[in-house]
């Protein structure tokens, strides 16, 4: 409910645009080929993404929810994996509906 309200959607699209915003800032650092240890360094504030992604990969596992995009994000911060093989493993994936009837 909350991501589908104004201030959700706000937050998101901020998130992904925003000059300011710490966690794009993370990414575009990402893409650049820096690493995390040093991006995080360097911008001495909290990128909630960052520890979030974690969690929430644990908590689908829990949940035994699919999360794709969220498992290669963390993988991406958290375990070396290159955003550019992630990519090509996300779109390598099978097409299916994204939710049963």
């Amino acid at each position: 409910m909350t991501m589908a309200g104004l201030a959700g959607l706000g937050d998101l699209v901020l998130t992904c645009t925003g000059d300011l915003s710490r966690n794009r800032q993370v990414g575009l650092a990402l893409a650049r080929g820096e690493k995390l240890p040093d991006i995080m360094r360097r911008l001495a504030q909290v990128a909630e993404g960052v520890g979030t992604s974690r969690t929430a990969v644990a908590l689908a596992g829990e949940l035994d929810v699919s999360m794709p995009i969220t498992s290669y994000v963390s993988a991406v911060l958290h375990d070396g994996k290159s955003a550019r093989e992630a990519v090509a493993q996300l779109l390598s994936r099978d097409s299916r509906a994204e939710r049963d009837p």
